[in-house]
């Protein structure tokens, strides 16, 4: 299914893949150059509408949501330049990173760290945060060296650290705030092997090792089942090779069959009798085998998601991580919830990036998920109580209830944004509901 359909419905309504926002614009435009959408944002100055860009609709909030203009990307795709001197890529912002990632392969190049699914929109992803997991390399917005913006009066602006630098600091992630992100560079390097190492490990044995996991490896991550003491753990290393990819019928069985096609029959009985969901959890931390692997970054990183789901993710500071998921399994086991989705959790490297989850300090993140069409509420409710009381920040495109009073605390630079985008967008051109929350009016 394609990245348009994904996110949209009929009758003019949009809809975003989670099935957790719908919106009806006013009018919708395709542009197929940065001067028709500059043209674009000045029409709808012109007829006192908001303008917002949308991509494949991956996050759960209404964060591109808009009764304006609704600006579609698919027409600005594609590769620009690539400065193999620099090692930079200029990518057209309504690129999906599956794509971006499948020419950069071909040129022999690739980014450093992505997150776990590649659907999205390079403007999207970055301009909500999207990030994957890394003791040293961060998300994919810190991998940015410039980018181009249309600002609230069409005038468009080039941002790198020697040009508009307060803007870019901010635009990197500048949930839709700031403008329509047009094109970004992002630093790249010669294409490089990652050895996968997947097994299981008891919670409490990765609690308890969870400074030292992190350390040994340049990503390390794990999913933890709820209702049960057992994880997989994944283990990211770069590798001198050779190249051993999964091979096509274990690939198949385990990230199709059972990662995607059993787990989607799981949670329909699981939403249909809550009470068979320990039992299958139990079942399901077993399921998967310990297997290693050893193939291009994108292939690692990336992984299939075609069980739709909800989904809260905090990042807290690092060394709260282990405290938060004793709390968070002990709220679980005491409570009468039914959790048929594991808790994944990743870290990142402080950034430098005014709004970014990981901005200022080593983070880490606890991602919570509900299968689509279960009650969501009581669960996400009580796991941000936790969150929260340390000092969590939600990712911008998953489902949280803060406000601009509590971000204004626990963002130490919230003023700058606010600051700069007053300078930027006094009108609100690009606001929303969402955004009004968050930042405030």
């Amino acid at each position: 299914m394609s990245s348009t359909r994904t996110a949209s419905g009929k009758n003019g309504t949009w809809r975003n893949w989670g099935g957790t926002v719908s919106a009806r614009p006013a009018r919708e435009v395709a542009p197929a150059s940065v001067e028709e959408l500059a043209e674009a944002v000045r029409r709808a100055a012109e007829d006192g509408l908001t303008v917002k860009a949308v991509g494949t609709g991956h996050s759960f909030t209404s964060i591109a949501a808009t009764d304006g203009v609704l600006i579609r990307p698919q027409l600005l795709t594609g590769i620009r330049h690539i400065d193999r001197t620099a090692m930079t890529v200029t990518v057209e912002a309504g690129t999906p990173l599956k794509r971006l990632n499948l020419a950069l392969a071909r040129e022999g190049l690739s980014l450093a760290n992505m997150g776990d699914i590649m659907e999205q929109t390079v403007s999207g992803a970055v301009g909500t945060g999207t990030h994957g997991t890394g003791r040293d390399s961060a998300s994919i917005a810190a991998q940015i060296r410039a980018l181009e913006l249309v600002t609230a009066d069409g005038s468009v602006l080039t941002c790198s650290p020697t040009e508009n630098a307060d803007v870019f600091a901010a635009a990197r992630i500048g949930l839709g705030a700031l403008g329509v992100v047009t094109a970004i560079t992002f630093a790249v390097e010669p294409v490089f092997l990652l050895t996968a190492r997947e097994e299981p490990m008891p919670l409490d044995r990765v609690l308890a090792e969870f400074d030292q996991l992190w350390a040994e490896n340049e990503h390390f991550e794990f999913y933890w089942f709820p209702h049960t003491g057992s994880t997989i753990t994944k283990r990211n290393n770069r590798s001198a090779g050779p190249e051993r990819p999964v091979g096509r019928f274990r690939g198949w069985f385990e990230d199709e069959f059972l990662s995607n096609g059993a787990f989607q029959a799981v949670n329909w009985v699981g939403r249909a009798v809550p009470a068979t969901i320990p039992a299958f959890a139990r079942v399901s931390s077993r399921a998967l085998a310990a297997r290693t692997y050893t193939d291009i970054p994108y292939k690692v990183f990336t992984s299939p998601r075609r069980v739709r789901f909800v989904e809260m993710e905090y990042a807290v500071p690092r060394e709260a991580v282990v405290e938060t998921l004793r709390e968070l399994k002990a709220m679980v086991d005491r409570s009468p919830l039914r959790i048929s989705f594991p808790v994944e959790v990743r870290t990142a490297p402080a950034d430098d990036i005014t709004l970014s989850t990981a901005s200022g300090r080593d983070t880490a993140y606890i991602a919570v998920h509900m299968f689509r069409g279960t009650p969501y509420h009581a669960y996400f409710t009580a796991a941000e109580r936790l969150f929260t009381a340390h000092e969590g920040r939600p990712h911008w495109g998953k489902v949280h209830t803060r406000d601009a009073e509590y971000f204004s605390r626990v963002y130490p630079r919230f003023g700058e944004f606010t600051a700069l985008r007053e300078r930027l967008d006094p009108d609100r051109r690009f606001a929303n509901d969402y955004l009004r929350r968050v930042l405030g009016p």
